[in-house]
């Protein structure tokens, strides 16, 4: 039987070098976003998942792509990443970023979840900030945070299905969500870079390799998995 995956986000960055990596180890792909992939073999669905309810939408078209499939890997990828402060936090922002990087992980499983069979997977893609805070992102630390609550509900409520679930805590990240919140200044992500232990940044290829090495592995199930290169402790 054949072996899908479903992500969410695949128009760039994590998601998009994930998308690749399955295309090239034998997967049907499917990304969910509101700009293509624009990658051979993938095949894109145009949702924007900060509306409420964007899954009506896709919901027949994702549908019919699960007949004959044995494997489904879900990849909860997408997000957004918003500037804000407690005691300053409209809260339709709020609202705006746990619709797309809670909310929609919820949609997503409650779809797809009857269609899994045994040796399925669901990782969710966290951040360093799933599990601690800086200030200014007091909405995605909110988020971040939450993503795990869900990954850990579904460790527990999936037991004796044959599901795995995990997330994937990347560090900094060569991205274009990175620059679009702290610019292109060589000498700023040289800083950012000096904190990991590595003195780098962490590629999104090897993001991908995690990701895929930990859908092929249920021993993960419930693990949060800090991918940063090791950070400098201060």
């Amino acid at each position: 039987m054949s072996k899908i995956l479903i992500i969410s986000g695949a128009s760039r960055g994590i998601g998009k070098s994930t998308a690749q990596l399955f295309i090239e180890s034998g997967y049907k792909v499917v990304n969910i976003s509101r700009t293509p992939s624009n990658l051979d073999g993938v095949v894109d669905v145009a949702a924007d998942l900060s509306a409420p309810l964007w899954i009506n939408q896709v919901r027949d078209q994702l549908s019919n792509m699960l007949d004959g499939i044995g494997e489904i890997a879900l990849v909860h990828n997408a997000g957004i990443l918003i500037k804000d402060r407690v005691g300053d936090l409209p809260q339709e922002q709020l609202r705006r970023v746990l619709e797309v990087n809670v909310v929609a992980s919820s949609m997503l499983n409650d779809l797809l979840i009857p269609h899994m069979h045994s040796g399925s997977s669901i990782i969710y893609i966290g951040s360093t900030l799933s599990e601690k805070a800086v200030p200014g992102n007091a909405s995605y630390v909110t988020s971040k945070h939450a993503v795990i609550g869900l990954m850990r509900s579904n460790c527990q409520d999936l037991a004796g299905t044959g599901v795995h679930t995990a997330c994937i805590c990347p560090g900094f990240t060569n991205t274009e969500m990175l620059r679009d919140n702290i610019g292109d200044d060589p000498q700023v992500l040289d800083s950012i870079a000096s904190m990991q232990t590595f003195n780098r940044l962490v590629e999104p290829e090897e993001i991908a390799q995690a990701i895929f090495s930990v859908t092929q592995q249920p021993v993960f199930n419930g693990a949060v998995l800090h991918t940063n290169l090791g950070q400098v402790a201060s």
